[in-house]
C-alpha cells in the first residue's frame, strides 16, 4: 500500500468514526432538531468517505471499511458523560464538536503533506469538512 493510499484510508477511518458517532448520537438525543442536524452530518460524512474511497480504488487499493479504536473510545466516553450529565444533548454536542476538531485537523495535516493529486481531492472536500466543524462549534457555543 502506498503512503498516498494509507493517508487516504486514515482519513476515511477518521471520517467514518464521525459518521458512526453522529448515527449513534441521533438515536440517543431527544431533540428532533438535533436529530435532523445529525442526519445532515451523516450525509456530509458519507459524501466525503465516498470521494476518498473512489480515489483509493482508483489507485488499485481497497478503501478502509472501518473506523478507529479512538473513535470507539470517544463514543463510549460521550455515552458515559451524557448519562452523568443533566443535559444529555449538550454532552453529545460537546463530544461531537471534539470529533469534528479531530477530523478537521487530520484533513489539514494531510493537506500539508499530500501528493499533488491527493491535495486536489482534499481541497475539494475541505469545504464540507470545515462546514461540519463550524456547524458543531457554533451549536456547542450556543448550548453553553
Amino acid at each position: 500500500m502506498s503512503s498516498k493510499t494509507a493517508q487516504l484510508n486514515e482519513l476515511i477511518e477518521i471520517t467514518r468514526d464521525g459518521k458512526h458517532f453522529y448515527e449513534h448520537a441521533h438515536d440517543e438525543v431527544k431533540d428532533i432538531r438535533l436529530q435532523a442536524l445529525f442526519r445532515d452530518m451523516v450525509r456530509a460524512k458519507t459524501q466525503v468517505i465516498d470521494a476518498l474511497s473512489v480515489k483509493v480504488a482508483a489507485n488499485q487499493s481497497e478503501p478502509a471499511s472501518g473506523g478507529t479504536m479512538l473513535g470507539k473510545l470517544r463514543q463510549f466516553y460521550a455515552d458515559t458523560r451524557a448519562t452523568l450529565s443533566k443535559d444529555e444533548d449538550a454532552a453529545y454536542v460537546a463530544q461531537l464538536e471534539e470529533a469534528e476538531d479531530r477530523i478537521l485537523h487530520a484533513f489539514e495535516d494531510a493537506l500539508e503533506s499530500a501528493d499533488p493529486d491527493v491535495r486536489v481531492l482534499l481541497a475539494v472536500e475541505m469545504p464540507k469538512v470545515r462546514a461540519c466543524h463550524e456547524r458543531m462549534r457554533a451549536l456547542k457555543q450556543n448550548m453553553q
